[in-house]
């Protein structure tokens, strides 16, 4: 056995065991395993991304879990993989053509060469956060990474296209969607992020008209707007039915300012007649509710701000070519000048961006392929009746309301990198003379799946345009869907389908549109794989629930849709990393701390161990550098305590004699018992930070402050029979009796040496037994330092290879103590209470020492009246604990006026002071003291009682106020009493 080093070096024990891990092939998994599986997927991170907190937080739960799971002898699979990003990485690429000067625009160098520097930037780039996930300590089965544009994967997305687009599922149709200026491509709602914004609500006069189309004169409808660059294309300006201060003028006409076009007055019940002046401006072609109003009304639809976010022609010479925002400040300004701007209010609303651009979004008419989600009811079910866990359960009424109400899914996207919709298509011209043994003649609006010409698995689709009743056929489109083919049969389709005159569609597929097939196309569907097989359905997915419609629930469908069955048991979600202010962590806002940096300065189990302790099941994290501290201080504590155990020699991992356990034994044995209960039931759970605050109470607390402190008591050369009663010290300070007897007690100093040892090695064996349990309840937490000293104190060299002995990581998840341990060490409960009786007591003497100045360092005199019978052990651990020179055990003891005490339920405590103080300079220094904590006190109240302080501040401020108050009023009370004692 190695000697540990005296101080903790987290990099070189990093770098050393996950080498070893990885050589080892450690986190591979072995499909032909006879142990029961546990699988999970990482939630694929983005290819341009870079670790920040949200990973850490993420990644190391699923680590957690999947290190568990090992330990309790189950088959792991962690699978990992990136995502290609459609949007993000364009736009990265984008810029960096742009900064290299090889481009202004993505036209300037085609889409072949674009896509030819996208994965050329993919793999000097994508594999960032791959490397720093290693750092971590992720023990994911790298050996099975997957990217969702490997040829592999890509097949199966394009094969799961044509079979949506085969059972009518896909289509392709003209909708109001969310558009993204920058990046110029449509967006689902889901990528849509409502930001709160300090805008402006404008009101604006629009003249009446007479029936000749004249202007009446000073008569006017009042329209309230936030965006008033959209009123250029305004086709009506609407009222409810039901307002009687407009019913008068329904059907008439109004001018449009500007345009000085005549607009309609409608009716329409979607107007709230509360809402602003009860007027609403109706632009069909940029908003969702204004596009349903034109089509119940027949208003045309005049498109005035253009894909990139630049006004078009049709919104008038004055405003043609300026930025959507410039063409505000620009209307607003005009309005003013002709004295149609009635007033301007400050108005707070939410404003959608693009979760990727962080742009406002456009409402945009645009073509686009749609899906109609498949497997609904079988993936609400699922979640609804339980077969899928969400944790925290409050997440199941959010799904379940998305699912009841369920939109189609905006699937394409106007990209170049990403997987391109697998569509060929050609115009029909009107009146076309089409084979009709091959493709029937449609009638108006109709489509016609027919049998494809092309070759196997191609599906053929006809759409004919609606045409004017009574003309028949006007025209259509002719789609080709081709499947995933061999090399060969795929060019001979594409060289078929070029010569007939079709050409690919040029969007690509939505990025989830891959993602929502992660758990069963990273296994290798369609073929029925051994890993597939046994792997399938997962286990648990951690999740952020921000994505639950983006993924979770896209995933359930799919599952459902193509493997039968759902695609994992159990959802974690996390909660939203924020700063110790509870703001939500930004690079402009400087408080993102880097990881690696945390990694370099604490360590990655420091960072892992504080992140976790802070994060409870479904709620936001507040993050505070000062857990990672922690998290390091708890590590050098957990070296600490297994370097002292190595220190004091003996044979490593004896065997326990139930004879020689002292009642702190018993105690520490039964606190270990107690701690891997809560533990284990958190995990069940999947409540992390309660298991770590156990690991913290019990490990730092029960093991190191009391058990190994009282464990000196023994291994020390005084150690005592623990079942031998006390005897009274003389007052006069003459020899212990711990050291030598007379008569029958003589008799045993002959075999004291004999016994020491044995109480020596037995308590040995109880601090290998609970360090050896107690790093295994670490190990999911912190994997690095466990590995060390698991190896360090020599506890793997009995256990088989594949259950501790090549790595803790396979070592069993510790058990509770049976009953059949707990009678044959003779544990039972009444240990619990009175030892806690005893390290209670010791408390309240270190409270004696505190409370009459005394340095901690000083040797004083305690004097004990015992209730009951005290043991030569535990009158000892007495003495050590409160760092007292001499212990004496007296029950006639008489204290001289104003010696300090306690009362326990095991007796008096008394710390006589002779000798310790200066009563006259110590009541001076109380009565000083006492007079700076009035102060404050009186400081603090005047402030918490101030309303202009209590109703400005933030909560934390008035918390932090009230502690503050509290704690010196306890301290001022301490204060008093002592000086009470003094009188």
């Amino acid at each position: 056995m190695a000697e540990i080093p005296k101080a903790y070096e987290p990099q070189s024990v990093e770098e050393k065991w996950y080498a070893f891990w990885l050589r080892e092939n450690c986190f591979v998994a072995d499909p032909r395993s006879s142990k029961p599986p546990y699988s999970i997927v990482i939630p694929p991170p983005n290819v341009t991304g870079v670790l920040h907190m949200g990973h850490v937080l993420n990644n190391t739960i699923q680590d957690v879990l999947a290190r568990k799971a090992r330990m309790d002898g189950k088959e792991v699979l962690w699978l990992p993989g990136t995502d290609h990003a459609g949007i993000a990485t364009q736009a990265v690429v984008e810029k960096s053509l742009r900064k290299q000067g090889l481009m202004k625009h993505r036209e300037d160098i085609g889409r072949e060469k674009f896509i030819e520097h996208a994965w050329a930037w993919k793999e000097k780039h994508g594999g960032i956060i791959i490397q720093q996930l290693k750092k971590l300590g992720c023990s994911c089965d790298w050996t099975r990474e997957r990217f969702t544009m490997d040829p592999a994967y890509s097949r199966c997305v394009q094969r799961v296209f044509v079979d949506l687009y085969k059972k009518g599922l896909i289509y392709r149709g003209k909708r109001m969607v969310n558009w993204d200026p920058a990046a110029q491509t449509a967006l689902s709602d889901e990528e849509v992020e409502m930001v709160e914004e300090k805008g402006h609500l404008w009101h604006l006069k629009y003249p009446l008209l007479d029936d000749k189309g004249q202007l009446r004169p000073d008569q006017f409808v009042i329209v309230a707007t936030t965006r008033p660059e959209t009123m250029l294309g305004d086709e009506a300006v609407a009222v409810s039915p039901t307002d009687p201060r407009y019913t008068n003028l329904i059907g008439q006409r109004c001018l449009l300012p500007l345009q000085n076009k005549p607009l309609p007055i409608i009716a329409d019940e979607f107007v709230d007649p509360k809402f602003g002046t009860g007027c609403v401006k109706v632009t069909p072609a940029h908003d969702p509710n204004d596009y349903s109003m034109g089509q119940r009304h027949n208003l045309p639809l005049t498109v005035v701000i253009g894909p990139n976010g630049v006004m078009t022609r049709e919104a008038g010479e004055d405003f043609d070519g300026l930025d959507r925002m410039e063409a505000r400040k620009a209307v607003v300004e005009e309005l003013t000048e002709q004295g149609l701007l009635l007033k301007t209010e400050g108005y707070v609303h939410s404003v959608g961006y693009s979760e990727r651009t962080h742009v406002p979004i456009e409402p945009y008419l645009s073509e686009q392929w749609f899906l109609k989600y498949p497997s609904v009811e079988p993936s609400t079910n699922a979640v609804e009746e339980g077969r899928i866990a969400f944790h925290p359960e409050r997440w199941t009424k959010t799904y379940s309301h998305w699912m009841h109400k369920i939109k189609d899914w905006c699937i394409s996207r106007q990209l170049w990198w990403g997987h391109r919709v697998p569509v060929w298509r050609k115009a029909i011209p009107a009146m076309h003379a089409l084979d009709l043994d091959k493709v029937p003649r449609l009638e108006s609006g109709d489509t016609q799946f027919v049998e494809s010409r092309y070759g196997r698995g191609c599906v053929e689709v006809v759409h004919n345009e609606p045409g004017v009743a009574g003309t028949g056929y006007r025209g259509g489109t002719h789609y080709v869907c081709v499947p995933p083919l061999d090399p060969a049969e795929e060019q001979e389709v594409l060289k078929w389908l070029q010569a007939d005159g079709f050409t690919q569609d040029t969007d690509v597929l939505d990025t989830w549109f891959s993602s929502w097939l992660w758990p069963f196309a990273t296994m290798g569907w369609p073929e029925q794989t051994e890993t597939l097989k046994k792997f399938y359905p997962t286990t648990d997915l951690v999740t952020a629930p921000e994505i639950i419609f983006f993924w979770v629930a896209r995933m359930i469908m799919a599952g459902y849709e193509y493997m039968g069955d759902l695609p994992f048991r159990n959802v974690y979600f996390t909660g939203i990393i924020r700063d110790k202010i509870g703001r939500k962590m930004s690079k402009s806002l400087g408080n993102s701390p880097d990881p690696l940096e945390l990694i370099s300065k604490y360590g990655a189990d420091a960072v892992r161990f504080g992140t976790m302790r802070s994060a409870p099941l479904g709620q936001d994290v507040m993050f505070d550098e000062k857990d990672v501290e922690l998290g390091r201080n708890f590590c050098n504590k957990l070296w600490n305590a297994c370097r002292f155990r190595q220190m004091q020699g003996g044979e490593v991992q004896g065997e326990i004699d139930p004879k020689l356990l002292t009642s702190d034994d018993k105690w520490i044995l039964l606190k270990l018992d107690q701690a891997i209960r809560e533990i284990t039931g958190a995990f069940a759970e999947y409540r992390f930070n309660e298991a770590t605050q156990v690991l913290y109470r019990f490990f730092w607390s029960e093991y190191c402050d009391w058990y190994v402190e009282a464990s000196k008591a023994v291994l020390s050369s005084s150690a005592q029979d623990p079942t031998r009663p006390s005897t009274p010290h003389a007052a006069d300070g003459s020899p212990s009796p711990f050291r030598q007897g007379e008569g029958a007690e003589g008799e045993r100093v002959g075999v004291r040496g004999s016994l020491e040892m044995g109480l020596r090695a037995n308590t040995l064996a109880v601090l290998d037994f609970v360090l050896s349990h107690t790093l295994r309840l670490f190990h999911p937490f912190l994997p690095f330092i466990t590995e060390e000293l698991w190896h360090g104190m020599g506890y793997h060299g009995d256990m088989p290879a594949d259950q501790g002995g090549k790595t803790i990581m396979f070592a069993p998840w510790p058990k509770s103590l049976d009953q059949d341990f707990r009678d044959h060490y003779a544990l039972d409960d009444s240990h619990l209470k009175a030892v806690d009786k005893k390290y209670e007591l010791v408390g309240q003497g270190r409270n004696l020492r505190r409370e009459g100045n005394v340095p901690a360092n000083k040797k004083v005199r305690f004097v004990f009246k015992p209730s009951g019978e005290l043991s030569a052990h535990d009158a000892e651990v007495l003495k050590l604990l409160l760092n007292a020179e001499a212990l004496e055990i007296s029950s006639d003891y008489q204290p001289p006026k104003g010696t300090p005490s306690v009362h326990s339920e095991l007796g008096e405590l008394y710390l006589p002071m002779e000798g310790l103080r200066d009563v006259e300079a110590e009541r001076a220094r109380l009565k000083k003291e006492l007079e700076k904590m009035e102060t404050e006190i009186i400081r603090v109240e005047q402030k918490l009682s101030n309303p202009n302080f209590t109703s400005k501040a933030p909560p934390h401020v008035l918390e932090e106020h009230r502690q503050r108050l509290a704690e010196w009023q306890a301290k001022r009370d301490r204060v008093k009493a002592a000086l009470d004692q003094l009188s």
